[in-house]
């Protein structure tokens, strides 16, 4: 009951963020609402793995997060440096 409440919040959640990532005016606000829906994506894997029990799951949060964190490292620095020249 408490896992299909949660995972059904990180699904709106990963809807608002998936609007603001198309309507964001500019390329921070896309920036960060996709750290957003990768962090609702991540958080509702994470909360089906605990409730299945199953730890098969736990290597794709951490390639999520791996990629997550490269694709954030990568797009601030590219605003940045777009703003220098």
């Amino acid at each position: 009951m408490i896992a299909t409440i949660a995972i059904s919040l990180f699904i709106t959640t990963g809807a608002c963020a998936g609007f603001r990532l198309l309507r964001g005016p500019t390329l921070a606000d896309r920036v960060a609402a996709l750290d957003v829906a990768l962090i609702s994506l991540m958080g509702g894997i994470a909360v089906n793995a605990a409730d299945t029990g199953s730890v098969v799951y736990l290597d794709l949060l951490a390639v999520i997060a791996i990629v997550g964190f490269t694709a954030t490292v990568a797009a601030s620095r590219f605003i940045e440096h777009e703003g220098i020249s």
